[in-house]
């Protein structure tokens, strides 16, 4: 077990992505746990997917803010491409931490939309980075993917494989992520830690992940499809077992070290945070009717065989993704435990709710 060497206790910490999924938890986990902290959050609130559930997001964390006044949240609509505005935050915030989740997701929309990934997720990195050099801070920690895994063909998924086979640019975009981090921790002494997502699920999450969109879809009685005929695994991760993992990890910055040569050896870790248990697509299409039934988002009679359809693969998709999270464990003691009907089930109430159902 490594020994905690960063204290976020009256501490300034940046979040970028901060009306995302992730980066929304995460706010709302630190206003909860940590006391006193400021947080910046940033975020472009783009049309990506429904800006309400942006504004959502943002409202429960203003709601939460306002139970701790002894903290702060502070929240900035900005382009992480917009290198003028990152340096006058670093500038004017001091920031201690900084949690890079901003960047543009999503693999199937990179195939027609490349140059937004570009834009958010190397331009808009490089500019955390280079904020990073000028204002140094106690610990870097930023968003990577299991897409990054690519082709592989060993499972489960580990830190030690190598990662040069990306089949999207979304999974090029954050290998690149995780090279461009290297470096700067090598040139500048910057301590970064890399976290590898794997499937991300629960409440408030994105509409365009596979268990919201086929919810959609099945509430307005269209058919989902199911690629690969089926046959894919996914190491689907609630998010609060996400956000748990990266609470643990900003606590935990590589250590600044020299080497022989009497240079800086950079002081950069990556972990991947996974379930550690896929789940197959049909079982997972299974639990989640039964939790919309049980939640009565959908009638008890549904016919869900009659709304699926199974097709080919989709380009960029992978057959499996499985996180070995052992080194996750062995430094910090945590391994993500929610299983999948849990997760579903709050996600079905939490939609009855939100839409009014």
């Amino acid at each position: 077990m490594l020994t905690p060497n960063v204290e976020l206790q009256n501490k300034t910490i940046l979040v970028t992505g901060a009306a995302g999924f992730i980066g929304a938890n995460l706010v709302m986990e630190l206003l909860r746990t940590v006391t006193p902290v400021k947080i910046v959050g940033l975020d472009n609130c783009n049309d990506y997917y429904d800006v309400s559930l942006k504004e959502y997001r943002l409202t429960e964390i203003g709601k939460l803010a306002g139970e701790h006044p002894e903290s702060g949240w502070t929240f900035i609509k900005g382009n992480l491409a917009d290198k003028g505005l990152i340096d006058q935050l670093f500038t004017d915030f001091h920031f201690d931490v900084v949690v890079n989740l901003a960047a543009q997701a999503g693999v199937r929309y990179s195939i027609d939309h490349p140059d937004v990934y570009i834009e958010s997720n190397i331009i808009g990195f490089y500019n955390i980075l280079e904020a990073c050099r000028y204002h140094p801070v106690e610990h870097l920690v930023y968003a990577s993917s299991s897409s990054v895994y690519g082709s592989n063909k060993k499972v489960p998924y580990s830190t030690d494989d190598r990662v040069d086979n990306p089949v999207s640019l979304y999974a090029a975009t954050k290998k690149s992520n995780e090279l461009l981090a290297h470096a700067y921790s090598k040139l500048y002494n910057i301590p970064s830690t890399g976290l590898r997502f794997f499937t991300v699920y629960g409440p408030a999450g994105r509409p365009d992940m596979a268990y919201f969109s086929f919810t959609n879809k099945l509430i307005k009685g269209e058919t989902i499809q199911i690629f690969n005929y089926g046959n894919c695994k996914r190491d689907f991760t609630y998010v609060d077992d996400i956000v748990e993992g990266i609470k643990r990890v900003m606590t935990h910055a590589p250590e600044k070290q020299n080497g022989e040569d009497g240079l800086p050896l950079p002081p950069y870790r990556i972990y991947n945070i996974g379930n550690n248990s896929p789940e197959n697509l049909l079982d997972f299409v299974q639990i989640l009717s039964e939790e919309l039934i049980r939640a009565e988002v959908l009638p008890a009679d549904y016919d869900f065989e009659a709304h699926k359809r199974l097709v080919p693969m989709q380009p960029g998709d992978v057959p499996i993704t499985f996180a070995d999270t052992s080194s996750l464990e062995s430094d910090l003691g945590f391994r993500p435990s929610t299983d999948l009907r849990t997760g579903l089930r709050r996600f079905a109430e939490w939609y009855r709710g939100f839409y009014g159902i």
